[in-house]
């Protein structure tokens, strides 16, 4: 195959990479953890945590998990913000040799059921705040073994303590809980404290974990085409590979910063999503510090943070790069660090990126992958002086290819899907091989479901997308799944969801319903939406029809509604 892109890469970066020189992400992480153990690692709320104690703390909870008799490959769920304890839990259930299974915090409890269910996860680690939600659940999934985190566990004695208190009783956020301590079998449930795990685990001895670079590291879950999100198998290659491949993609700007463990990263973006994830185990790689912000949406208290020291990549959604725009005291940050405008997720547009290298003088870089993917596909260089409006080229290692439906690869300039194959790409969806035999060509590429074309140079844009995903704010949201749950709501025959552009958020949800009750509201499916969907899948508008329009065979169309939207 031909690769035009490689004459667009800024000199010095590498055509390819190879995972193979190292046995494991585990193996990797953990020489990062010694040649590093002196520097600083992450900051929160302006208490540190260096490697050494990174190193010391993952290598205790996963001694503690390895206690627990857990076999080989068992999946332990991670339900936590940005704060200290992910990046440790994180490293600790990938050296004890297990499965981590990344859950959106903000789940509600029957997308967190399903999660669990699916997975098979018999150990979770979640913040105290979101344990109501795992209350309401757990008999209904296979967990057996809770750890039970606060805010303040990791950011010293009086200072996490005053945190803990804050949290849970000045600011109420820790909504009452009770968990059940037996499951409905009859059998014990083991209910810790982070602080407890992280105490026991600490006069154990993490054992080998066995790891290759064909085992499962993760289980990221993205949308489902059948309404149920379905878990993408990223294997310690794939994720050995990704970092490997961002490394050779961001080296010329690391080169402009000198050593990279000045480099100081902002974790804005939610750590279980797979853009946070991936960059952060980048700043892993480079033994570089990472800036938690554990409440992106607080934007007074981000820009305060961005003004306590420099920092030099911020990686971002559009509309999270709108929101620091708008505020009044954004100007007054000192730019003269940042040296990669990260920008992923969702498509950045224009405007946003004029006004951020007009008020930064930093070019916003755009970039496109997916969770099945590790986050990585192609990117514009980091040497880019303006924004592009393209996604950019692939990435070391990978190959794009632009397809019509029956996989052939067409020629440059014609539009058809885009697909991917890589180190980095997924080996298929769990316990899925119909979905996963749907997602792979002939020859080997993933199709991508986005709709694109290719210049000469390898450049990429997307111009649709060919399945009726919707793109809310960076995540994806899959109109089944929607359907699914408002079609429960009492009132309501039949509904279709279907994405609609949107200023701030790229997309929003607008919900068409035809009811049986004519005085259903608005308000009343709202209300139904929030107590079953999380915050990011909430139609935005919602539209009462006597009927929806159907093809000869009864398939609602989805493509109609959306140009009927005003």
């Amino acid at each position: 195959m031909d690769h035009p892109w490689f004459g667009a890469y800024p000199d010095g970066v590498a055509h390819s990479v190879n995972p193979e020189q190292f046995v494991s992400v585990a193996q990797l992480l953990e020489a990062s953890f010694k040649k590093h153990a002196a520097s600083r690692f992450s900051v929160c709320m302006d208490r540190w945590m260096t490697y050494a104690e990174l190193d010391e703390a993952s290598a205790a909870v996963g001694a503690w998990l390895q206690s627990r008799g857990l076999s080989p490959g068992a999946r332990v769920a991670i339900m936590l913000p940005n704060i200290p304890q992910f990046a440790v839990v994180m490293a600790a259930v990938l050296r004890a040799g297990y499965v981590c299974v990344n859950v959106n915090p903000l789940y509600t409890a029957r997308e967190l059921a399903h999660q669990l269910k699916d997975s098979g996860a018999t150990t979770i680690v979640i913040l105290e705040n979101f344990a109501h939600t795992l209350e309401e659940v757990i008999d209904d999934t296979p967990i057996e073994t809770v750890v039970v985190a606060t805010m303040g566990d990791m950011l010293g004695f009086w200072f996490g303590r005053w945190i803990t208190f804050a949290v849970r009783h000045l600011a109420r956020m820790v909504p009452a809980f009770k968990l059940p301590r037996t499951t409905r079998a009859g059998h014990l449930r083991l209910i810790v404290s982070f602080k407890q795990a992280l105490q026991e685990g600490g006069q154990r001895t993490l054992k080998a974990s066995g790891r290759s670079l064909t085992s499962t590291a993760f289980l990221q879950y993205t949308g489902g085409t059948t309404g149920l999100s379905k878990g993408a198998v990223l294997t310690d290659g794939n994720i050995v590979s990704a970092i490997l491949q961002a490394d050779a993609w961001f080296s010329p700007a690391v080169a402009r910063v000198g050593d990279v463990r000045r480099i100081n990263c902002i974790a804005a973006l939610p750590l279980y999503h797979i853009f946070a994830l991936t960059l952060s185990l980048l700043a892993m790689r480079w033994g570089a510090q990472i800036t938690l912000i554990p409440n992106p949406r607080d934007i007074g208290k981000f820009v305060e943070v961005l003004k306590k020291r420099p920092f030099h990549l911020l990686p971002a959604v559009n509309t999270l790069f709108n929101a620091l725009l708008q505020h009044p005291h954004f100007k007054s940050i000192d730019f003269s660090s940042l040296c990669v405008t990260q920008a992923g997720g969702m498509a950045a547009s224009e405007g946003t990126a004029t006004r951020w290298q007009e008020v930064t003088g930093c070019a916003m870089v755009e970039g496109w992958g997916m969770s099945e993917t590790c986050a990585i596909g192609t990117n514009n260089p980091v040497t880019t002086q303006h924004f592009s409006g393209s996604i950019g080229l692939p990435l070391p290692g990978i190959e794009i290819a632009i397809k019509d439906d029956a996989g052939v690869s067409l020629t440059t300039g014609a539009t058809g899907e885009i697909c991917i194959k890589g180190p980095n790409v997924m080996s298929g969806y769990y316990l899925q091989e119909d979905e996963t035999a749907k997602a792979f060509t002939q020859d080997g590429f993933m199709r991508t479901g986005d709709i694109g074309v290719m210049d000469a140079q390898g450049y990429t844009r997307i111009v649709d997308r060919k399945k009726d995903m919707i793109l809310v704010s960076g995540f994806n949201v899959f109109p089944n799944e929607l359907e699914n749950v408002i079609s429960m709501c009492p009132g309501v025959v039949e509904c279709a969801a279907v994405g609609v552009p949107d200023e701030k958020q790229g997309e929003a949800i607008k919900v068409f319903a035809v009811r049986s009750d004519v005085t259903l509201t608005e308000e009343d499916v709202v209300r139904f939406c929030r107590d079953n969907l999380t915050g990011y899948k909430m139609p935005k508008h919602i539209e009462f029809r006597d009927e929806l329009p159907k093809s000869n065979v009864g398939k609602v169309l989805r493509r109609e509604l959306r140009t009927s939207h005003d």
